[in-house]
């Protein structure tokens, strides 16, 4: 039985060139980039020669680039550290009710410590309406932080709307845009965004790094402390492995090879669906088929099937797919996005899986989902 892949959203598989450029530094630039001598000047070459190449994706000056571990490093960073040097101008933040756990929970913590958060709600699409973020910014908003596109239903948040509607006002605009960046046009500079964070693993590159676009001007001190890396915006040796990994599989995504895996997914997206549809399957997606969404993925509700039992069940068939976000998957609490967008009461809650496509994905993956989702549902409701 082949073994079918389909939780891109939660991680991708590293490209065989990322691998082969990892393994490369990991053999012959082992120096410490922060170390004056031949060896650590030559780690300098490659972390500096990296910063541009991921820079240019999303039209940033490199020294605004700040490499880190990861997205949720990132979250928590623009999130805790815009609060703590701005709290003196407001304690108003503004971000949606579908974020990730790494925004919402540092939300949390801060709504704790007197801080007043604004989530805005989401239609049946998961989507915001901008009407809605019109009438929450106030004077004494700090900071807004909304993702660019979400993991669970792939809905695309007005990025460019919100950034053009704060340029003058004193909040500070981060966007979460770990699962977008890959897929969709980024630029933060037409898109007046202050900070974006993102994740290697996303884009069939390494585990455990990311970076932190923070504008020229937005200046808070590092989260972590220790030594003065990335002119001291974050300690730590910088993983120059792990970060070259991360240029390579920046540089396979051309423009034109981030619009063909759009175009690619949503044929796949779909194909699944007409199949669906074909075979009698009694289910409904989650979000909308738009082309604006993020195609790679697609949340299913099937009707009258538990998201254990038919994720259990998919996976004794060779098939990998979640119930929601990988950040959760431990957790027995329904997915909060869609609560937030159908309603804590809906069965939708508790009958979706989430299928994510990606580099590797084939139409024959597809149809082994296909076929095991159909006779899983024929099996169980026979009982």
């Amino acid at each position: 039985m082949k073994q079918v892949y389909l939780d891109n959203a939660a991680t991708t598989p590293m490209a065989e060139s990322v691998v082969t450029e990892m393994m490369t530094r990991m053999t012959n630039t082992f120096g410490n980039a922060s170390s004056t001598h031949a060896f650590g000047r030559a780690a300098r070459e490659v972390l500096d020669d990296s910063r541009h190449v991921i820079a240019q994706s999303i039209n940033a000056p490199d020294d605004d680039i700040i490499f880190n571990s990861g997205g949720t490093e990132g979250d928590n960073t623009a999130i805790m550290q815009t609060a703590l040097v701005r709290q003196n101008l407001g304690k108003h933040i503004i971000t949606t009710a579908i974020e990730h756990q790494a925004i919402l929970k540092s939300l949390a913590v801060l709504e704790q410590r007197g801080f007043e958060v604004t989530y805005l709600p989401v239609d049946a699409n998961g989507n915001i309406k901008l009407a809605d973020f019109k009438a929450a910014l106030r004077p004494d908003t700090i900071l807004v932080s909304i993702m660019m596109g979400n993991n669970e239903v792939g809905s695309h948040m007005p990025i460019h709307e919100i950034g053009d509607l704060l340029k003058d006002h004193q909040a500070w605009f981060h966007t979460d845009a770990v699962q977008a960046y890959g897929l969709l046009d980024i630029d933060v500079q037409r898109d007046h965004i202050d900070m974006l964070s993102t994740s290697a693993h996303k884009i069939n590159g390494p585990k455990f790094i990311g970076f932190l676009y923070k504008r020229n001007g937005i200046n808070f001190p590092s989260l972590i402390k220790g030594g003065e890396q990335e002119d001291k915006r974050r300690a730590g040796t910088e993983n120059v492995p792990a970060i070259a990994g991360f240029a390579q599989a920046v540089k396979e995504l051309t423009p034109t090879e981030k619009a063909h895996r759009q175009s690619k997914y949503a044929d796949f997206k779909q194909y699944v669906v007409d199949q669906l549809t074909a075979n009698h399957i009694d289910f409904d997606v989650n979000g909308t088929l738009g082309p604006d969404n993020l195609q790679h993925v697609l949340n299913l509700w099937i009707k009258g099937i538990s998201t254990y039992t038919m994720q259990t069940n998919l996976d004794l068939g060779g098939i990998a797919v979640s119930g929601g976000s990988a950040c959760t998957a431990g957790s027995l609490e329904p997915s909060h996005v869609l609560i937030a967008m159908f309603g804590k009461d809906s069965p939708r809650v508790n009958e979706s899986i989430r299928l994510s496509f990606g580099r590797y994905t084939t139409k024959a993956d597809l149809d082994q989902f296909i076929t095991v989702l159909t006779n899983t549902v024929n099996r169980l409701s026979k009982r």
